[in-house]
């Protein structure tokens, strides 16, 4: 077995495609982790805003959630509509451009982009964050194993997806089993105390108040809270990756992740007024995360605390992996409409668009090291991709259903909806948030719609130049002007020329010699190995050009010469013929110079349409 084989896998046959087909079991862990995750990170950006209201701003952390929960169940009645209408794969990008024209799909595909690599930065910064909120003495470092986070995701993703969901499986079930069950001893506790309960860890106090409660904090608050709502669309985009019954399928799918969403955000805002549990400054030394006070108010810092904690850790990290599924399919998608390179539409040894994969990864390894790794600091720029992408979607799927016969009200008062909801809190995230950071977003999508525009305008300028609707000429048709660069007489030379005397009888071997020398043992020993062998074989001998050079250089006197002999025979093609040693083991390569791969390059980068470069290898035995 190969190191390539052990780390990735054995490669997937296409007609292997449905075996890798998932259901919703893997379906929840696959498209459902950074939503599901989310809980961990939006309600305490939240609270964090909330930290100058002391006590006060507790309060407010349920009509908040409360708010949040409303846009959510939009959302998910908006996006079961956009899973039916595309099964083969409903993306923002899909529906916006089919429905809305290029420029808002783009906009679509852009705001995506922006926000799986958020995605993947933020679900690994928290999850690290929760693991030093219980091992405080790795505060140091935080960056190396939000890196090292990466590399392990990555690879498994590289691995296929319905690998990555066996991985993910066991942590998000055991996640969402743990937090239902410390939602659910919290609010019996806190029924039979009277709204009162005891914490059996007490959380650190609340700061002193030292602001009034504002509208405009309330909506900084509601702005960071919406975080929780990224990834919502994982399952509209990916719903090609489930087996047949592929709506039904995905639309379930779609509806235990949002569900279980709904209860974790109403549970925490509702343990977190009664056992009044504020948010800590994210750099403060004694730093814990709001999860982490509940666990510990509930239950204490027992095993089911270190459980808890320790899935916590996992789904955020393993959150990415929403981000790393998913952007290769949008990605996949703009390529097939030429507005990215077609590389990334296609598919690895893996059945995964792993140059999407490789991309994602690193981009988010840029972000986590401008950042530092530290949630708080990647927050304020999430969000607006998400609604954008949201907002685009649903307006889409009004302007699908409008072009039906028989366009039911029913759907397009939905997505309707779905788009003035979502598109209302795009405008209040950008405002709320523009100046900690989401102006960064607002200049990137512009950057990446001219990036794409940039993409499209080059295939088609290639397309055009490249267009041929005439049959091949076949008048005029002449022999090819072969020259062959000659380092020494040996056999890789001797196969080098025989090669091109196969092809053409006139044939001129190039032979590089210092300015003050006139002739040496190369030049004697052509005569006896080249010239009389030719002339007993009655066949004109290659004609031997001697290049001198006074700087001992040997690639650019034959490139020269090669564009000189083009030029002199405008009505010829000229072969050039590079004869090349190749050693089998690795370690030989770094012993011989790669003139070879040198001259290759510098043939091609320089030459023209008339000028080829046919490589001869020669394998050492």
């Amino acid at each position: 077995m190969s190191i390539i084989d052990f780390l990735l896998g054995r490669p997937i046959a296409s007609y292997e495609e449905r075996a890798e087909q998932i259901g919703i079991a893997a379906g929840v862990p696959i498209f459902g982790m950074d939503a599901l995750s989310s809980v961990a990170y939006g309600p305490e950006a939240a609270l964090t805003l909330l930290i100058p209201l002391g006590l006060a701003g507790v309060r407010y952390i349920v009509p908040l959630s409360l708010s949040v929960i409303t846009l959510l169940v939009i959302v998910f009645f908006s996006y079961r509509q956009t899973i039916a209408a595309y099964p083969g794969g409903g993306g923002s990008y899909t529906v916006a451009h089919r429905n809305l024209g290029t420029l808002p799909g783009l906009l679509a595909a852009a705001a995506l982009m922006i926000d799986y690599v958020l995605t993947a930065a933020v679900g690994i910064s928290a999850g690290i964050g929760a693991l030093i909120s219980a091992v405080p003495a790795l505060h140091a470092e935080t960056l190396t194993l939000c890196l090292v986070a990466l590399a392990l995701i990555t690879l498994a993703n590289l691995r296929g997806v319905r690998e990555a969901g066996g991985i993910f499986m066991l942590p998000t079930y055991l996640f969402l089993l743990c937090m239902f069950a410390a939602i659910a001893i919290g609010v019996v506790k806190t029924l039979l105390s009277g709204g009162h309960p005891v914490a059996i860890v007490p959380p650190p106090a609340p700061p002193a108040a030292v602001e009034a409660v504002t509208l405009w904090l309330l909506l900084k608050a509601f702005a960071s809270g919406c975080s929780a709502m990224t990834g919502i669309e994982a399952v509209s985009n990916g719903s090609k990756a489930f087996r047949k019954p592929t709506v039904p399928l995905a639309q379930r799918t779609l509806a235990v992740v949002i569900v279980s969403l709904v209860v974790m955000l109403a549970g925490m805002a509702f343990l977190s007024r009664a056992y009044h549990i504020a948010a800590i400054d994210p750099n403060s030394a004694a730093y814990q995360s709001v999860l982490s006070m509940i666990f510990a108010a509930v239950a204490g810092r027992g095993w089911f605390y270190y459980l808890s904690i320790g899935c916590v850790l996992l789904v955020l990290i393993f959150s990415a992996n929403t981000a790393f599924t998913d952007f290769p399919r949008v990605c996949r998608a703009i390529a097939e409409d030429r507005f990215l390179p077609v590389s990334f539409a296609n598919r690895g040894r893996r059945l995964v668009y792993s140059e999407g994969i490789l991309v994602l990864a690193v981009l988010t390894a840029v972000l986590l090291v401008v950042f530092g790794g530290v949630t708080d600091r990647l927050i304020p720029l999430y969000a607006v991709g998400a609604f954008l992408a949201f907002t685009l979607s649903q307006a889409g799927m009004v302007a699908h259903w409008r072009k039906q016969k028989n366009p039911s009200f029913r759907n397009i008062s939905i997505n309707a909806l779905g788009a003035l909801a979502t598109g209302a809190t795009v405008m209040v995230v950008i405002v709320a948030k523009f100046t900690e950071g989401a102006w960064i977003t607002v200049v990137i999508i512009p950057a990446l719609l001219a990036l794409m525009y940039s993409v499209r305008r080059h295939y088609d300028k290639v397309g055009r130049a490249i267009a041929s609707p005439t049959p091949v000429d076949l008048s005029k048709l002449t022999a090819p002007l072969v020259v062959v660069p000659m380092p020494y007489w040996s056999k890789i030379a001797k196969q080098a020329l025989r090669a091109a005397l196969e092809i053409s009888h006139d044939v001129k071997a190039l032979y590089v010699i210092e300015e003050n020398k006139h002739e040496d043992d190369f030049c004697r020993e052509w005569e006896t190995y080249v010239v009389k062998p030719a002339r007993q074989a009655k066949v004109p001998a290659p004609e031997l050009v001697q290049l001198k050079t006074p700087y001992r250089f040997v690639i650019s006197p034959i490139v020269d010469y090669v564009i000189e002999l083009s030029q002199a025979n405008p009505d010829r093609r000229i072969i050039a013929i590079v004869p090349e040693l190749v050693e089998k083991e690795l370690f030989g390569y770094f012993l011989h110079t790669q003139r070879a791969t040198l001259l290759k390059a510098m043939l091609l980068i320089k030459g023209n349409d008339r000028i080829s470069v046919l490589n001869i290898p020669w394998y050492l035995k």
